[in-house]
Parts: C-alpha cells; structure tokens; sequence
C-alpha cells in the first residue's frame, strides 16, 4: 500500500514538472508543436521542443527573444503568417536547427545571420527580388535552397558562392531574365529555374556543375537549348520555351542523359536523337511535328509525340526501338498506318492513338500490348484479324467511332480484357450483338456505353443490359449458347494484380 501512494505522488510530481502546451498549440511525446492563427511565437514552449510549425497566424515581425528558449530545436515551420521583417541574428542562437522554411509570407529579403547548422532553407511564395552573398555566409552545410515564386530578376555567382555543399537549388516562378557565371556550385545535383524569363543562358554558367544530374529550365523564352550542360546530367527539361531545331551533335557527350522533355515548343523536325545512347524517355507533345522523330535512340522506352501533325506510321519508323514500353500518337492526323509498323517493338504496353483519322485497328500490333486507345477516330468494323494476337490486352478504348456491329469471335481473342469502352458509337442492335455480350459477361470484363441508334424503336437501350432486347432475342441467345463451348466465367482472381484506371481521360500509362 505504501508503495503503490509514493509511485502516485511521484507520478502527480513529474505531472506538474512536465512543460505545459500552449494555447492553439499541439504538442506531443516526439518533440512536435504544431501551432495556429497565433500573433506571437508562444513564450511557453517546451525547451525540449524539435519541431516547431506555426501556420495561418498574424505575426508581422520577428526577432531574436522570440526563440531563445529553444535550446532543442532542429526544424521551424512558419507558414503563410503574414512575416515582413526579421531581424538580423533571429535566428542565429538555434545552434541545433536544420530546417528552415519560412513559406507563403510576406518577407522581402532573406533573413541575416542564419545559424551554421542549417541544412534546408526554403523560402519560397516571399517577395525577396534580390540576394546577397552576405545572406548566405557561413551557411557551408546547406544542401537546399527553395526559393520558388518570389521577385528575383537576375542570377550572379556571387550570391551563392559560399554555399559550397548545396545539393538542390529551386528558383522557379520568378522573373529572371540573366543568369552569369560560372555557377560554383560543386555539389549541387538539381536546378530547376522553371517559369522565368530567361533568352539565353551562357555556357560558362555550367563550368563548375559537374555534379549536376537534373535540369529543368521550363516555361522560359530560349530558342535553343543551352551550350556546354554537364555531362553528369540525367534529365534535361526544356518543355514550354521557343525551340524551333534541336542539334544532337551539340549534345553528344551528355552520355548518361536519360530524360529530355522538349514539350511545348515550336519543332517541326527531329533527327539524331540516336547519339544519345542511353535515352530512355523522349517528349514532344504540342509541337508542329509532321513526321515521326528520325534515327532514335535503340534503348527508348517512352516516346510521346502526342498533339502534333503527324500523318504517317510506317515500319522504318520504328524498326531498331526494342524496348519501347509507352507510345503516345493521339491527337495527330494519323491516316495511315502500315501493317506490323510496331511488330519490332516486344515490349510494347501501351499504345494512345485516339483522336486520328484512322479508318480501321493497325494490323499485326505487339502481342504484349496491354491498354489500347483508339477513341475519336472513323473506325466502322471489328475485325477478328486485327485483334487475334492481343492476348494481353486489358483496356480497349473505341468511344466515338464509328462502329455498328462487333464480331464476337474478335473478343474471343481478348481472354484478359477488363475494361471496354464503347460509348459514342451508333450501334446497330440486332440479336448477333447477344454473342458479343455474352463472351463479355463470361469475362467479366467492364463494359462502358453501347447504346443503340438503331433499329428506330431501341434507340437509346444498352445492347449490354436491356432486358428487352434480352427478351426479343431469347431464341437467337439460345441457339448461340448450344453453339457455343462451355467457358468458366473468370473470376476477379483470375486477372492481372496490375490496377487499370476505369476513367480513360486519367491515362495511366505504368502498365506492366
């Protein structure tokens, strides 16, 4: 009895030592606070305090007593406050902090005196329109600098040159229209500078990023892609700028570049893309392509060309790309499609040729194709050849054709389709479309659409689901059934793990 009264005065003891939670604040067991619609930094914090968030609040000025006590403090969060003005050394006694964001404020320079320790600065949505070097001293463990959406208009070495660990510099969505260099920036690996207003950026920019593996420059006004880019580099984004020709040969020694995204930009052409060996992912949507891309590179995997004006898919095109996995034709005038164009491509998964001119399904397409979209094109018929070999096919996408009847024999051919989409097509609703549907509900494939324009009197019934038409054609559904070979209605199961999004306008193109 005795023991169990001291273990309760000890435990009411330690209670009342215990550091209280501030009003509008949260706090827990690992260190967090997490705190809002505050007009001050709370005076009561815990010393033990790690993490600090302060968001939503109304706290104009900052300064050096609001952040003594916290002796423990690795990371402060202060977002969307209102912040305009810290004073200098603020935050220089946190000698235990290595984050620092101060986002969606209203700050108009980059605070002063920032502790040695700090590993992550992020100070993105301010109105800082210029940096200084002396903003940046001593600041040599620093690997993120995020200063995305704020006011800046140029970029000289000199404001950086003492961040000699940075990883990751992020300055999209400003106004830069020059940039100088070289950038001394040994170990920065990430550059993105999207959204700005950059003509032209100068070779000797890159001279000392030789670590740099990804660059991203979209959304600017270039009309050529820049000289002398490192040679590290694994992915080069160039969408939404000016470019009217890509020279590869000016490109030749980036031999380990994976990923170029050249998207939303004036080319009529492309040619020599082979020289990059390694490239695995090429982009050229919503550009002025009238032919396929020349001479690609053997190991592409993904290649979007889609948005263009493209009239012609021939076998040349595609001869040597053994492991394209993903093409995307849609939004082309593709009329003309030759037979076995794609049969070299064994890997082949997915294949987007919706809103074409085609007037039937390609001929001899890759057996390993999984999702096949052919929405808004002329196509009338079915036919059993065109599908025969698609024994992995589990989308078929044939809204807004042209396609009256459907030979049940084609979808005998599909034994893993799961979803089929067929709305926007004028049906003919005769009795031989029960054979269709009857192979389909076997399957358990999901259906979308197929609504009769004719005959006069079912417009508007799914041949799918009307217990009508059911009931007019029980004797043609009869005879089809004694025809038919007994088949094990599949189960869910029995398909593929891999998700297949049932929304065609979400393409989802990792398809295994």
């Amino acid at each position: 009895m005795y023991l169990l009264y001291a273990s309760l005065v000890l435990l009411s003891l330690s209670d009342g030592l215990r550091p209280s939670c501030p009003g509008r604040c949260s706090c827990d067991a690992l260190h967090v606070v997490q705190c809002y619609r505050l007009t001050e930094v709370p005076a009561s914090l815990p010393s033990t305090t790690k993490r600090l968030s302060i968001s939503h609040s109304k706290m104009k000025h900052l300064q050096l007593s609001d952040f003594t006590r916290m002796v423990a403090l690795e990371e402060l969060i202060l977002l969307a406050s209102g912040t305009e003005t810290v004073d200098n050394d603020t935050f220089n006694t946190l000698s235990t902090l290595k984050t620092l964001e101060l986002w969606k404020n209203k700050l108009r320079r980059v605070p002063t005196g920032l502790p040695a320790s700090l590993e992550v600065l992020k100070l993105s949505d301010n109105s800082i329109c210029v940096l200084h070097g002396s903003e940046f001293a001593g600041l040599k463990k620093l690997k993120v600098l995020e200063l995305k959406n704020n006011l800046l208009s140029s970029l000289a070495p000199s404001m950086l040159s003492s961040l000699v660990s940075l990883q990751s510099l992020v300055l999209d969505g400003n106004n830069i229209e020059s940039v100088a260099g070289p950038l001394a920036l040994p170990h920065l690996k990430r550059m993105s500078m999207d959204n700005n207003k950059l003509h032209l950026v100068p070779g000797s920019f890159f001279i000392s990023l030789q670590s740099l593996q990804f660059l991203s420059f979209s959304g600017n006004l270039l009309t050529k892609i820049p000289a002398n880019l490192p040679k590290s580099l694994l992915s080069l984004k160039m969408e939404r700028n000016q470019l009217n020709v890509v020279r590869f040969r000016d490109l030749k020694h980036l031999e380990n570049l994976s990923h170029l995204y050249l998207s939303e930009n004036s080319l009529s052409s492309i040619d020599g893309a082979q020289i990059l060996a390694n490239l695995t992912t090429l982009e050229l949507s919503q550009n002025q392509l009238q032919m396929l891309p020349l001479r690609l590179p053997a190991r592409l995997q993904k290649l979007d060309c889609s948005n263009n004006l493209i009239q012609r898919v021939t076998v040349q095109d595609f001869q040597d790309l053994r492991d394209l996995k993903h093409l995307f034709l849609d939004n082309n005038l593709v009329s003309l499609f030759e037979a076995g164009a794609l049969q070299r491509c064994s890997q082949l998964s997915n294949l987007a040729l919706e809103q074409n001119l085609l007037l039937s399904i390609p001929l001899r397409l890759p057996g390993t194709l999984a999702r096949l979209d052919l929405k808004g094109n002329a196509i009338q018929d079915i036919a059993e050849r065109e599908l025969k070999d698609l024994k992995q096919l589990q989308v078929l996408n044939l809204r807004n054709n042209k396609i009256s009847a459907l030979d049940f024999k084609a979808l005998e051919g599909l034994p893993r389709l799961r979803h089929l989409y067929l709305d926007g097509n004028p049906w003919n609703c005769t009795c031989s479309l029960l054979r269709a549907r009857e192979v389909l509900k076997a399957r358990g494939t999901d259906v979308r659409g197929g609504q009769c324009a004719a005959p006069a009197e079912r417009q508007g019934e799914s041949w799918m689901s009307s217990k009508k038409i059911m009931r007019q054609c029980e004797h043609h559904l009869h005879l089809a059934e004694k025809t038919r070979e007994p088949k094990k209605k599949a189960k869910p199961e029995d398909h593929p793990s891999t998700r297949i999004p049932v929304d065609d306008d979400d393409y989802d193109y990792e398809i295994d």
